[in-house]
């Protein structure tokens, strides 16, 4: 499960070991965490990383396929999530370790900043491939971080972008050595302390209004 620490003033997000996918039980631990984030006072701000070959794959499919009634309310609190980090008031970064795909790729296209692992793992939304379209909301917040040509690419083809051709396209902000992508996040974090409060969150609010409208919406959110 999801475990969040303090090094000075950036919270450190490990999103854990494994798959990393979307399960309810993860989903919840990773809200409060962003809930703790943002609650705190001062300068701060928030990485996000994770432990072996995989920041996250996403959607918890065995586990949606099971509970299948339950499919909007789950579509809904995955949405939630893009929002609350989306619009979250600090600054953060997401260090790419390993693969990061499907929800999982959407979910670091809500933080501000990427860094990826140079020489393996591979970003992709997948989606074409596995035939499950996106719901309008993740359209939207695709189409909000990545430039059209990009968007349009990554999400007909599901391309699978290793880190140099992801810099390239613009889905990530540095690919560094394996060893670096956690201190290169941390770093960034670290110089965009100060930037953390209620004017930040207003910007981003602001800046991602359509978006963020769409990713909250509850009564159709599968379109």
């Amino acid at each position: 499960m999801p475990t969040l620490d303090r090094q000075d003033n950036v919270f450190v997000l490990d999103l854990g070991d494994g798959d990393n996918r979307f399960h309810p039980d993860w989903i919840s631990s990773v809200d409060a965490a962003l809930d703790e984030v943002e609650k705190a006072e001062g300068p701060r701000a928030l990485v996000t990383a994770a432990t072996g070959k995989i920041y996250s794959n996403g959607l918890d499919l065995d586990w949606l396929f099971a509970h299948a009634d339950q499919y909007q309310d789950y579509v809904v609190s995955v949405h939630a999530l893009f929002a609350k980090m989306l619009r979250l008031p600090v600054i953060t970064v997401a260090a790419l370790q390993g693969h990061t795909f499907a929800a999982g790729a959407m979910f670091s296209l809500a933080h501000d900043f990427r860094v990826m692992r140079a020489d393996r793992g591979f970003w992709c939304l997948p989606e074409a491939d596995i035939n499950i379209p996106f719901t309008p909301a993740m359209s939207a917040l695709i189409q909000a971080r990545l430039t059209p040509q990009t968007a349009h690419e990554a999400m007909v083809t599901a391309r699978r972008y290793g880190g140099h051709d992801a810099l390239a396209a613009g889905i990530v902000d540095h690919t560094v050595d394996e060893a670096a992508v956690r201190t290169t996040a941390l770093e960034i974090a670290t110089a965009l302390l100060a930037k953390a409060g209620d004017t930040l969150g207003t910007i981003k609010t602001r800046m991602y209004a359509p978006a963020l409208t769409t990713l909250r919406e509850t009564t159709d959110p599968l379109g």
